[in-house]
């Protein structure tokens, strides 16, 4: 019962946590690029993920998991963090938050189509169900409503949105075998993704200068809530549980909660058609998740 407790306040704090990161995403936008962004909120997470790694006495594992397969790690360090955040914050930079964060929220449906093609997993009946409602959630809020005119207000938005929900189903994919620590194994990302984000952020030219203290406590906590600390809160969770499903979900309450934070602290409108589609998302997510019934179970 203990282990329980802990597990429920491990999961709720992760998702009230995860609720704040579009928010945060777009105080950050409004002084940082993309790509300054990305390294300085990696830089951030991998500091933070030391300091784990060093509590839980795994420090050694840092340099013999990455020399065990070096391009691996390489490979799942550019897709996720460095092009996947890159491509995220450039679609919460075009589109509203409101959007960018239920779009990109339909990537467990992405993952089920990419796991029958790259993992030859069957797709039952109830997940191309979900496949639809899911995807025409997307289209309802992409065009506020107007399914039949197809009028996006930023179709380049709405793409990397989408491209976005690619890149992490592909990480996932690629990390369903990795017998590596598994927060180790997220630090090696952020650890591949700096030197490449700060390349971007310098070919770019951006600016370092001017960027006010808001800006830094607000990228600071992208780099912690969203990138760090929640994935290790979530962790926690999940191990010490014994109801998984139960825990799993509570994650369908954060993109509710998140766009009343929208609202209320920047200001952003919600359109009605972002409600509408945001639930055929989660309709969609919840029918994926239900399991077929064995004749042991009648």
């Amino acid at each position: 019962m203990l282990n329980e407790r802990k597990a429920l306040f491990f999961a709720l704090s992760a998702v009230l946590l995860w609720s704040t990161v579009a928010t945060a995403f777009k105080l950050t936008l409004a002084e940082f690029t993309p790509a300054q962004m990305v390294f300085v909120a990696s830089l951030v997470s991998a500091i933070a993920l030391v300091v784990v790694c060093g509590v839980q006495g795994s420090i050694k594992q840092i340099k013999t998991t990455f020399l065990s397969n070096p391009w691996y790690y390489v490979l799942l360090g550019i897709i996720n963090p460095f092009a996947y955040y890159l491509i995220l914050f450039k679609a919460y930079e075009l589109l509203p938050a409101s959007q960018a964060q239920p779009i990109n929220y339909s990537w467990a449906i992405t993952l089920t189509l990419m796991a029958a093609v790259f993992l030859k997993q069957k797709i039952r009946g109830q997940d191309w169900i979900a496949c639809l409602l899911g995807y025409f959630g997307v289209v309802v809020i992409a065009t506020k409503g107007d399914v039949l005119g197809l009028q996006f207000d930023s179709p380049l938005g709405v793409g990397l949105a989408l491209i976005s929900t690619l890149l992490w189903a592909s990480y996932w994919i690629l990390n369903a075998k990795n017998t590596a620590d598994p927060v180790v194994g997220v630090l090696l990302g952020f650890l591949v993704a700096l030197p490449l984000a700060f390349g971007v952020a310098m070919y770019e030219g951006a600016s370092w200068g001017g960027i006010s203290a808001q800006g830094w406590l607000a990228v600071t906590y992208v780099g912690l809530f969203e990138m760090g600390i929640t994935f290790v809160l979530w962790l926690s969770a999940l191990k010490l549980t014994q109801n998984t499903a139960r825990i799993s979900n509570l994650i369908f309450a954060s993109p509710f909660i998140s766009l009343l934070l929208l609202a209320y602290v920047i200001g952003e409108e919600i359109h009605p058609s972002t409600l509408v589609g945001l639930v055929l998302i989660v309709i969609g997510l919840v029918i994926q998740q239900i399991k077929r019934r064995s004749p042991a179970d009648a």
